[in-house]
Parts: structure tokens; C-alpha cells; sequence
């Protein structure tokens, strides 16, 4: 799938610090996919967060070509430990971006998780022989 995202004027810069579980889970998510980039559906917001190597973009649902805020410049590096918060800076680029940065960090957590957990549940799939009236499993079904 390929998704081209244009980025309007920023608006503003800040620094923030993402949790560590959060980190965590978007590069094991970012890292299992099959060309590098996770796509995160944000049902609650109606956002949708592109993750790869190098930053995290949140698209709106309803102007999904234009990017509402991003994550960049990532510093895991200056973390002393798995469990430590990572460095990043919050760029918004639309006029909702800073009320959807007050609740972004826990939906993006959560929605992560449901990923997370829906991964870890797929197994493969398993023939069950199920018996008929008379006893015997039926063959071939």
C-alpha cells in the first residue's frame, strides 16, 4: 500500500517524551511488517499514524492526504534503558493538532495494544475432524 502525505505549514514545535511501552510496541509492530511501515488505525480520534524508521505522522480520517501532526527525530539512543521514555519532537501542521496531541499519547498506546494483541492470537489455521451420527469422523471435509 502506498500513502502519499503532504504536510502544510507548521504550526509549531515542541519537545515531548513518548513512554517507553509505547516506543516499544510501535517499533515491534513497525518492525514485523512486511516493508518497514506499520499503518495504526486511531478509531477514537479518527486518525490513522503512519510509523516507520524514522518518525510516527497522524492523518486525520476526513483530509487523509494531509498530515495533522508528526513525531520526529526520535532519539531512543539517549534513553539509558528499554524502560525509559524516548525524546521526540511533536510538529503540528493543522488547526486540531494541538487538542489531538492532549489525547494522542494513551489512544496511540491503546490502539497498539489491540494490534498487538490481535497479532499475538493469529495462529494458523487447523483442520478438526468432527464426528457424525454415527461415531466415526468423517473424512474429507
Amino acid at each position: 500500500m502506498q500513502i502519499t502525505v503532504h504536510r502544510g505549514p507548521e504550526l509549531w514545535r515542541e519537545p515531548r517524551s513518548l513512554a517507553a511501552a509505547t516506543y516499544n510496541l510501535a517499533r515491534t509492530l513497525q518492525m514485523r511488517s512486511a516493508n518497514g511501515v506499520a499503518f495504526v488505525p486511531i478509531r477514537s480520534l479518527q486518525v490513522l499514524a503512519i510509523v516507520d524508521r524514522e518518525e510516527f505522522v497522524f492523518v486525520d480520517s476526513q483530509q487523509r492526504a494531509l498530515a495533522l501532526l508528526a513525531w520526529e527525530r526520535l532519539r531512543p539512543d539517549h534513553r539509558s534503558g528499554l524502560d525509559q521514555p524516548v525524546e521526540f519532537e511533536a510538529v503540528g501542521y493543522g488547526e486540531p493538532a494541538r487538542d489531538a496531541m492532549l489525547r494522542l499519547p494513551r489512544e496511540f498506546h491503546e490502539a497498539l495494544r489491540t494490534l498487538a494483541l490481535r497479532r499475538r492470537n493469529e495462529q494458523p489455521a487447523t483442520l478438526l475432524h468432527l464426528p457424525t451420527r454415527g461415531g466415526q469422523p468423517r473424512r474429507g471435509a
